[in-house]
């Protein structure tokens, strides 16, 4: 009996308190308010503490928020401190209560963290998150607004919840409550990036409510889609390389009445340049200077890349000076794409004058630029220029070179006899990474010979690649290692005649789409 007693007490202690009367509760949240909005800022938490050590219910922090949610970055605070200090076990009625306080004040980078944090902390596998249906219940009694529930879906887009995120989109048009145009062109963005075009396509159709041929609207849908919403679709068509679907998004853009921006032309200009049409896409740009829509970088990259790709490097160049007068500053990528055009029609002296020039402007050259100089000089025979080049580029800019950078080189020194030097810079790239092509990791790299290399390397059924061939070449034609030139595989690639120039598809040519998307 005695024992069953003390077992009693002990389970009793182990129990949570009962819960404080509805006078007691009232009492607390009063006298909580009163000193958060009455005392010292440095005095107010001090007493917080003093007076409730054991902290607050999820229920009495919702009351107390409720009450200074004309004060929102106090509420935050208050929240953060009962945080700190464990004061509050939160629910997602808490966190509601609190991110909508902050939303109808407009407090945005403050309410998308809080609603990620509440992702994180109250995870589910629900096609609806559980705090949606909580936003919801709460709604009214915060005296919100529906942009809370355009904050919700951006935070799901960033923690990357598409079918969340669409689920809410489509519970809220059910009610009649439609997000903002620019949340639903994240929506199609995020879709369109990570599902494919023709999924940020669908979703368009189904968001803005059109037919399936997008000939009509279908009743009862408010918002309308604007000109980034089509940038957003044409965009996606354009970087996964389909320009008829870029020109058809186009028409609708048109038969909708919405006016293209600048962006929209550089995206179409930018789809018939990637195709070689230059006619047509000097036809839009005419009728972009004739509408007097802003000429930005965006556009100017976009011809200029243009005219380099085919080698009209001359018209590339009016561009870039009319580029200049008009007061558009030059960035990376006009560098780069004049740089490639020099470069393509054997011009490296007037490649090098930019790179110079870039260099002077503080812009940062990428590697891929660096491998196409570096393929030039060693074109021309100017291999000791473009070891040089390429130390220099390394030393100033921290440009990992890239293996191109290393087989061009290699080959050079390959044909000008330097066969050392040729290892040497072979030992290198094999000791900085791993080569794609299975030419072999090799701890002492620097004291193996091509000649012992290539025979074991094909034993272990390794690939023979382009710098295999050029090593063996180099072995071979300056008579160190003759007998290896009777590899009965050697004659079947040249790599002095390797076809294939370095060829660079920019989306950067058209860049993430401008504020108010």
């Amino acid at each position: 009996m005695a024992s069953s007693s003390i077992i009693k007490r002990y389970l009793s202690s182990l129990s949570p308190p009962p819960p404080p009367s509805p006078a007691a509760a009232q009492t607390l949240v009063s006298t909580v308010v009163s000193i958060l909005k009455h005392h010292r800022s440095k005095s107010r938490w001090n007493e917080i503490l003093s007076l409730f050590p054991t902290g607050f219910t999820p229920s009495e922090f919702s009351q107390i928020t409720l009450l200074l949610r004309n004060t929102p970055h106090l509420s935050l605070r208050f929240f953060f401190f009962t945080l700190r200090h464990s004061l509050c076990n939160h629910s997602l009625h808490s966190y509601s209560i609190l991110i909508h306080t902050l939303s109808r004040s407009r407090l945005k980078p403050q309410t998308l963290t809080l609603i990620q944090s509440s992702l994180i902390h109250f995870p589910d596998t629900n096609k609806t998150p559980k705090i949606f249906e909580t936003l919801v219940k709460t709604y009214r009694q915060c005296d919100s607004a529906p942009f809370v529930f355009d904050l919700l879906i951006k935070a799901c887009l960033r923690s990357r919840r598409f079918d969340q995120a669409i689920e809410i989109a489509r519970m809220l048009r059910s009610r009649a409550i439609f997000p903002n145009v620019s949340t639903c062109n994240s929506l199609i963005r995020s879709v369109s990036k990570f599902r494919g075009c023709f999924a940020g396509y669908d979703l368009y159709k189904q968001v803005f409510g059109f037919d399936s041929e997008v000939k009509s609207r279908i009743g009862g849908v408010k918002i309308v889609p604007n000109v980034h919403t089509f940038n957003v679709i044409m965009l996606a068509f354009y970087q996964d390389g389909l320009m008829d679907k870029v020109g058809e998004v186009w028409g609708e853009l048109s038969k909708l009445g919405c006016e293209p921006n600048s962006y929209s032309y550089s995206i179409f200009m930018a789809a018939y340049c990637d195709d070689g049409k230059m006619g047509e896409a000097v036809k839009l740009w005419e009728e972009l200077v004739i509408k007097g829509l802003k000429l930005d970088a965006v556009a100017y990259n976009t011809m200029i890349g243009g005219f380099c790709r085919i080698g009209k490097v001359g018209k590339a160049e009016e561009f870039f000076r009319e580029m200049g007068l008009s007061g558009v500053e030059s960035s990376c990528v006009t560098f780069e794409h004049l740089i490639s055009g020099y470069c393509q029609i054997g011009d490296v002296d007037s490649a090098l004058l930019l790179y110079k020039d870039m260099c002077r402007k503080g812009l940062r050259p990428e590697g891929l630029t660096v491998d196409v100089v570096i393929r030039g000089l060693c074109g021309e025979k100017r291999v000791s220029e473009a070891l040089e080049f390429l130390g220099v580029a390394m030393r100033n800019h921290e440009i990992a070179p890239k293996r191109k950078s290393y087989e061009f080189l290699i080959k050079g020194l390959c044909q000008e006899g330097r066969t050392e030097e040729a290892l040497k810079l072979q030992a290198e790239m094999v000791g900085k990474r791993d080569v794609e092509e299975g030419n072999g990791r090799n701890s002492n790299a620097q004291e193996t010979r091509i000649a012992d290399f290539v025979p074991q390397h094909c034993e272990r059924g390794g690939n023979t690649s382009f710098l295999t061939y050029s090593l063996l070449y180099g072995e071979n034609y300056f008579g160190s290692r003759r007998n290896y030139c009777k590899l009965d595989f050697a004659p079947r690639f040249n790599p002095i005649h390797r076809k294939g120039a370095l060829t660079r598809v920019k989306v950067a040519s058209t860049p993430t789409l401008q504020q108010g998307s």
